[in-house]
């Protein structure tokens, strides 16, 4: 059995007019801003095409940035060397198009940034994440990543090289 979607890195061939997931700002930033951001090098964009009609079904971007040690939790902080900032990978935009909304698409895209962040030959410690409200937050916390000390909107999650090898 096949899965009804597969993730790709965005490239033109990908047809990204009629996406609507619902929130006005990430619609636009696909169908206007994103290959900018990939060709100046900001972000990474990755999609999942429903698997029988090359649809876009989601998004998501990726790119460098970093935490402050001093915003991890004291028991996480502990175990780390202790530079001023740990790289991390920023999961700038996840979004999901109305008609694939409580699939299960928006955790399988998260999983797959983690997957693509652990295969990667540049370290990064964590996978960190701005989320853009109560909701996204909630989301974010149920599949696992923790909030910043001084800033419970932005979570993160250790990346863990497990993830990286095959099944």
């Amino acid at each position: 059995m096949s899965s009804p979607f597969r993730v790709r890195a965005l490239d033109d061939s990908i047809p990204r007019g009629d996406f609507a997931c619902g929130n006005e700002l990430l619609d636009r930033y696909f169908k206007t801003q994103i290959t900018q951001d990939i060709r100046r090098r900001i972000a990474s964009a990755f999609v999942a095409l429903e698997t029988a009609s090359g649809t876009v079904a989601g998004y998501y971007t990726l790119a460098a940035t970093s935490i402050p040690l001093t915003a991890i939790a004291e028991d996480v902080a502990r175990k780390l060397p202790r530079y001023p900032v740990i790289p991390a990978v920023r999961l700038g935009r996840l979004a999901v198009d109305r008609q694939f909304h409580k699939l299960g698409l928006g955790g399988a895209l998260l999983a797959d940034a983690l997957v693509r962040c652990a295969k990667s030959d540049i370290a990064a410690y964590a996978l960190v994440v701005d989320a853009k409200d109560a909701a996204a937050v909630a989301f974010y916390l149920h599949h696992g990543l923790i909030q910043l000390r001084d800033a419970p909107t932005t979570l993160f999650i250790p990346i863990d090289a497990k993830w990286a090898k095959p099944a």
